[in-house]
Formats: structure tokens, C-alpha cells, sequence
């Protein structure tokens, strides 16, 4: 039996489709109370998975083999991970993939520090496993940027002119799912890129041209950024996880393309032009309220 924790995130809701449409047994963990009682009325095989509570997730890895293992970034987003890899060796989970990030060997910024330990603490612990670093996700943009898209026709960022090669959740989920499938890909650790690294610039003309309108890149200053993202809601500690990741952007270090999605799955990554099209929708200006 597979467990995919966080079944309702962007790369854990497309790891549970994918294992349902190829017929592999399966149970979709869930932290909200409401999002499990959903889960439940679907008619999916979905069981409480609180990482914070250990009663909750000795019942939901009761019988399991193989572990996906995903959480929201957050500042005790490292001891809550360690505490699901050690309750899995403890119930005898044989396989484990986690999504990492990119770069996080390399400890160099706010992320990837917080997923290197618990790394660490699954190389150490004895069970095959597969960790997954991808690049940024192209939905961070066509999701989380379309709001100021819409409303503004720009993405505001302090990257520069970095290149960045994007990848598409959906790809990453792929490959999570062949790992979790089989023991062939218990390997080590893999680094998911798209298929090419393109500065903010020319992802705002891509988007530009398949929403039809144009899209503008806006290279802030952190000190502009942050006000940004305060005003937005963030808190403290995101914005300057957010400022330290596009640091790391300018310093060059996400520019590498990768082959490991084709190797993985057999087909080709998704371009960013490709992600752009199928969310252009997205990304028109409001009408009249």
C-alpha cells in the first residue's frame, strides 16, 4: 500500500490522480479535518495524517510499503518531516520519496536548508529512497502570480535576469509516482528540471502572447518585494524566504537543465510555452464587476 501525504497540495493531488488512473493501490493522507471528510464523500481511500500528532500517523501508515512524502514550506516544516520518517521506519515502510527542492545539497538558501535535515535523516534511516529536488514549479507563476497578472499585466520579482529552468508540478508528480511504483527508481536523489532556462523576461513574453495581452517582468528591489509580500499577507519569515530564494536565482544556480523527467517517463517535460497555453484562461484581465 502506497501513502501520499499531502494529497491535496499541487504535486500530491496530481501523484494521487495519476496512481488512481494506472490502478495502483492507494491512500491519500490529509491534515485538514475538512479536506479528509471531502476525500471520504468522494469515495476516495483517505485517512487522517496530521504530522504533528503521532497517534494520527501511526494509523495512517499501519500497512504501508511505500511513503510520498510532501508538506507545506513553513518554519518547523524540518522537525515535523523527521518525525513522519521515523514513524515510518518505525511501521516498516520499505520505500520512501520525498519532495525535496532544488539545490538542497547545497544548503544555500531558506529551503533548502529546511529539506536537507530531513535528507539527512532519511539517508540515515535505513529504508530505499528517492529524493526528488525540483526546480521551481511553472504553477507558482500561472497560479500564485495570476492574481497580479490579471489585475496589473506583470510579475514582480527580484530575480534580474537570472535563468531559471522551470519545471511543471505535473512532471515532477510523474516521476514520484514511478518511484513510488517501483523499486527501479529507489535511487538516490534527482534534480527536475524543464527543458529549458529562461530569465523572467522571457517567461512574461511567453505569457504575454498566450494570453493575448501583454505581460510585463518587473525587477524589484527586495526592499520593494518584501513590502510586497508583507502587504500581501506573508509573514515575516516567508518573505525572507522568498527574498533568500531569488538570491540564489541571481547568483546563477537554477539555470541547469536536466534530462531526469524524459529518463524517468519516457516523454519529454512540458515547455513553459506549453504550460502557458493550457493556462492562458487564467490570466485574462478581469471583466466588470
Amino acid at each position: 500500500m502506497i501513502l501520499v501525504t499531502g494529497a491535496s497540495g499541487t504535486v500530491g493531488g496530481e501523484v494521487a490522480r495519476i496512481l488512481a488512473a494506472e490502478g495502483i493501490p492507494f491512500r491519500s493522507g490529509y491534515r485538514s479535518p475538512e479536506k479528509l471528510a471531502r476525500a471520504l464523500r468522494a469515495g476516495q481511500e483517505a485517512v487522517a495524517a496530521d504530522f504533528a500528532s503521532p497517534g494520527s500517523l501511526a494509523s495512517a501508515l499501519d500497512g504501508v510499503t511505500a511513503l510520498f512524502l510532501a508538506s507545506r514550506s513553513a518554519p518547523d516544516q524540518t522537525d515535523l518531516e523527521i518525525g513522519v520518517v521515523r514513524a515510518a521506519r518505525r511501521a516498516g515502510v520499505a520505500r520512501l520519496v520525498k519532495l525535496s527542492v532544488w539545490g538542497a545539497s547545497t544548503e544555500g538558501f531558506t529551503f533548502a536548508r529546511l529539506h536537507r535535515t530531513v535528507e539527512l535523516e532519511i539517508e540515515a534511516s535505513g529504508m530505499a529512497y528517492t529524493l526528488l529536488r525540483p526546480n521551481g514549479f511553472m504553477q507558482n507563476i500561472t497560479t500564485h502570480m495570476a492574481g497580479e497578472i490579471r489585475a496589473h499585466g506583470r510579475i514582480s520579482l527580484p530575480a534580474g535576469d537570472a535563468r531559471v529552468s522551470h519545471v511543471d508540478a505535473r512532471d515532477v508528480a510523474a516521476v514520484a509516482a514511478a518511484a513510488l511504483a517501483s523499486d527501479a527508481h529507489a535511487s538516490g536523489s534527482w534534480d527536475l528540471s524543464g527543458p529549458e532556462a529562461l530569465t523572467y523576461g522571457e517567461i512574461a513574453a511567453i505569457l504575454g502572447r498566450a494570453a493575448g495581452r501583454p505581460i510585463a517582468y518587473v525587477d524589484l528591489d527586495e526592499a520593494a518585494c518584501r513590502r510586497t509580500l508583507l502587504a500581501a499577507g506573508a509573514s515575516a519569515w516567508w518573505a525572507e524566504a522568498v527574498l533568500d530564494l531569488a538570491r540564489f536565482y541571481r547568483a546563477g544556480h537554477a539555470a541547469r537543465v536536466t534530462p531526469t523527467v524524459q529518463e524517468v517517463t519516457g516523454r519529454a517535460p512540458v515547455s513553459f510555452l506549453q504550460h502557458a497555453t493550457e493556462h492562458a484562461g487564467g490570466l485574462l484581465s478581469r471583466g466588470p464587476s
